[in-house]
């Protein structure tokens, strides 16, 4: 990593380390204006974050998920504008409380763990790679957000039945609002995921001469996306609603955790890393 990265990626993790302080102070004191000066930090590092990202594509001329770090780094970028658009959309301002910490850890990540830039190469330059990438990191992104409401939906409802009425409950929105936010991020990132895997699979046919290899990665992308298809249709055929939904919600999210990080650094596969 050149020094202008490595200073971009710097101010990018305080800037996002800044917000998360203030939305942490947000859920203890809830004034507008804190919860303002946390969306601006987070606003200014997505800025430094897209400018880092734009000058690696520049350097690299290619999608920057040829290693490790860069795929950390594209998807807290990916987390962070997700949340942000959805903070436009439906001003529920204490997600961001649990949303910018996971930004942080993966920028955290992507500045420690060890890397090397792969040479240009036209592979990686296919409009099917692009439109996967785009797609896939978007809507995993998407569900990160879910993720996020499902754990505030188990908080809410364990504070309901066990009555106790603190502080977080105070700060937390209703069940029915989390249950929305979490059927709201399925509808948009389940379709995404979708096409990320159909033009994956088409980009492995046209580079690969296959669409399927076994790749652990192909493996659970796939539990993923079937995970997310169950949540789904039970929620419009059978309408599972409240604690079932955010517990898949969960799960999914971790499956894709699992998928992103475990596959990549433990199992051998055409999408794993190596370091250098």
């Amino acid at each position: 990593m050149n020094e202008s990265l490595f200073l971009f990626s710097i101010v990018t993790t305080l800037l996002y380390s800044v917000g998360t302080v203030g939305y942490l102070i947000y859920v203890v004191r809830t004034e507008l204006i804190i919860h303002r000066v946390a969306y601006a930090f987070l606003l200014a590092g997505f800025l430094s974050h897209s400018l880092g990202l734009a000058l690696l594509v520049s350097q690299i001329r290619q999608m920057p998920v040829t290693t490790l770090p860069q795929t950390f780094s594209l998807f807290a970028w990916a987390i962070v504008g997700s949340y942000l658009a959805f903070q436009l959309k439906f001003n529920i301002r204490v997600l961001g409380t649990f949303v910018s910490p996971l930004a942080v850890i993966f920028m955290i990540l992507s500045s420690a763990i060890p890397g090397r830039i792969i040479p240009t190469s036209q592979l990686f330059k296919s409009f099917w790679l692009t439109l996967h990438v785009t797609t896939i990191f978007i809507g995993n992104a998407i569900f990160a957000l879910a993720f996020c409401a499902g754990i505030m939906y188990l908080l809410q409802e364990r504070q309901i039945k066990t009555k106790s009425f603190g502080l977080l409950y105070r700060r937390l929105p209703s069940l029915e609002t989390l249950d929305s936010i979490n059927y709201v991020c399925l509808t948009f990132g389940f379709p995404l995921i979708t096409i990320g895997l159909i033009s994956g699979f088409v980009y492995a046919g046209a580079v690969l001469r296959s669409f399927w290899h076994w790749d652990p990665k192909e493996i659970l992308a796939v539990i993923t996306w079937l995970i997310y298809a169950v949540l789904l249709h039970e929620r419009l055929a059978v309408g599972w609603r409240g604690r079932r939904a955010a517990i898949m919600a969960i799960i999914g999210f971790t499956v894709i955790l699992v998928t992103f990080v475990g596959a990549s650094l433990i199992l051998k596969g055409h999408h794993g890393f190596r370091f250098g």
